[in-house]
Order: C-alpha cells, then structure tokens, then sequence
C-alpha cells in the first residue's frame, strides 16, 4: 500500500456497536511523510463525545513507530473499555482496506495503553527507542512499545 493514494470508503461515515460510536469527522490524503487516515470522535450511547480514535491506512517507513490505530478517551470516560470498543469497530476498516494487520504503540510508562492493546490480542514485537529519523521522534522521548495485531 505505501505512499499510492487511497481510495476512502464512501460507506463509512459512522460504525456502532450499540454503546460506542464512531463518526467520522475527516479523512485526509496523507503525504510523503503520513499515511492516510480516517480520524474520528467516539460517542457513548450516540450521545456524549468520549474522545477521538484514527486509523491509518498502508504501510510506510514510519508506520511501525507511529501504529495505524490512535485513540484519546477523554478522562471522565476512562476505564470502561471504550477504547479497546473503538480499536475493534475501526479494525473492519482496515481490513476493507486490504490491510493483513495493524501495529499499535505507546510509551512504555502507558500501561492503561498496553492493557488496551492487549485485550485485543495484539502480540508485543518489541519495546525500544523511536530511531531520531522518525518524523515524530524529539529529545528525551522514551521508549516506545510496537505491537501487531494480525486481522
């Protein structure tokens, strides 16, 4: 997949498993550096906005640094799983995108982070330091946690 341009899903502006939702506020082309991506808020009960969640679509040098799936759950609604919901509602998105798996990171320090990616099965590669040609990479980052999820 890489840096050829994407054809987004027209089907796709919202995904619901009946306590989470996921509407679509902007799809955008990428460029030499990022990958496409669907960005979304995440909604509680179609009502009440919880945070945000995208997904990045291909591969590209950076992709195993900076993941394909990103998610915030705002702090009121932390720790009731929404996060690891919304991984699991966009995932089909991936694979209508022709994507085999989706790589996940965080910081190490996250384990709120590690225990959501872990729930949904994802399988630790490595733990180790953003190499300082990533384009998000700064001084004093600390380590990152790189895991796959085979879908």
């Amino acid at each position: 997949m890489g840096l050829e341009k994407v054809s987004f899903l027209d089907t796709f502006e919202t995904l619901s498993d009946g306590v989470l939702t996921l509407r679509l506020t902007e799809q955008n082309p990428g460029d030499a550096v990022q990958l496409p991506y669907y960005y979304c808020d995440v909604f509680v009960q179609n009502r009440e906005c919880a945070g945000k969640i995208s997904i990045r679509v291909g591969e590209n040098r950076d992709s195993y640094w900076n993941g394909h799936i990103g998610y915030e759950i705002d702090t009121p609604h932390r720790g009731h799983g929404y996060a690891r919901r919304a991984c699991q509602l966009v995932l089909p998105v991936a694979r209508a995108h022709g994507m085999r798996r989706v790589i996940f990171t965080c910081a190490q320090s996250n384990a709120a982070s590690r225990r959501t990616i872990e729930t949904l099965g994802a399988a630790l590669l490595e733990i180790a330091a953003v190499p300082e040609n990533c384009f998000f990479w700064r001084e004093g980052m600390e380590r990152y946690c790189v895991y796959q999820l085979a879908i």
